[in-house]
């Protein structure tokens, strides 16, 4: 087995936000972390242009990758614009031919923002198609085995209809709290547009304050919800729990 995580997530501070305790983790435990959005925030700010945000987001996600050692991909979609299309797609199981994950994270399929549900369609299919001959693109080979796929919670853990979301499983993670802090403060171009668009003050406090909800109901200071894909053909097993062992806990 290989020990190579891939999180495809549809903005920059996505990951950070859902899951980079957890990728800590398996950073810590030898494997290399990979960090993928479909598109670079070309929308996040108020002030500067698509094309000067854009490099703006993407500078601040590649160090907030390197943090962990890891390396950044942008699939140069744009903001509110990802669809469920060939181009896309084909993108995107791309990007699992030439990373080779053995885990993928994605987004929540039903969160408040259409970029993230179709992100997550998206990496699903990907994840399925990846190891199909037939499909060829160029620069590539079909890869084998299905991905082991987790799905983050939803921003507040809520879908678009308010209603609690609730996790398959929460991983602790009291000791990687500060480096998914320190992940989050690199995409410092997001603290104004989040209180001007999004009314959100600091982004970081509303981070640790779900972080400790989550924590809260497993008996630890900080925690991370996930789902795992068990759908036909895909792995059963539950390598979060193999590889974090008692950090992980199973709610169902």
């Amino acid at each position: 087995m290989d020990k190579i995580a891939l999180c495809i997530m549809a903005h920059p501070d996505d990951c950070e936000l859902t899951c980079a305790g957890t990728l800590a983790l398996l950073h810590q435990r030898g494997w290399q972390i990979n960090i993928s959005t479909l598109t670079s925030g070309d929308c996040g700010s108020k002030e500067l242009d698509k094309a000067a945000i854009s490099g703006i987001r993407k500078k601040e996600a590649a160090n907030s990758a390197r943090i962990l050692d890891g390396n950044y991909f942008c699939l140069e979609e744009e903001d509110v614009f990802i669809l469920y299309e060939r181009s896309t797609l084909l993108k995107t199981i791309k990007l699992i031919r030439k990373v080779k994950p053995t885990i993928v994270f994605a987004p929540s399929p039903s969160d408040y923002m259409v970029d993230h549900e179709i992100t997550s369609k998206l990496v699903q299919t990907a994840c399925f198609a990846a190891g199909m001959t037939n499909i060829k693109i160029n620069g590539t080979k079909s890869f084998e085995p299905i991905p082991y796929l987790y799905y983050a919670d939803p921003l507040e853990g809520k879908d678009k209809m308010g209603k609690d979301i609730m996790p398959s499983m929460v991983i602790n993670i009291d000791s990687t709290i500060q480096i998914k802090e320190k992940m989050l403060c690199c995409h410092a171009s997001q603290r104004n547009w989040l209180k001007k668009h999004h009314a959100v003050d600091d982004y970081v406090i509303k981070m640790k304050q779900f972080a400790q909800l989550r924590g809260e109901s497993i008996n630890c200071q900080y925690g991370e919800g996930f789902r795992m894909h068990l759908g036909h053909g895909a792995p059963q097993k539950n390598i979060l729990k193999t590889e974090l062992k008692d950090l992980v806990y199973e709610l169902d």
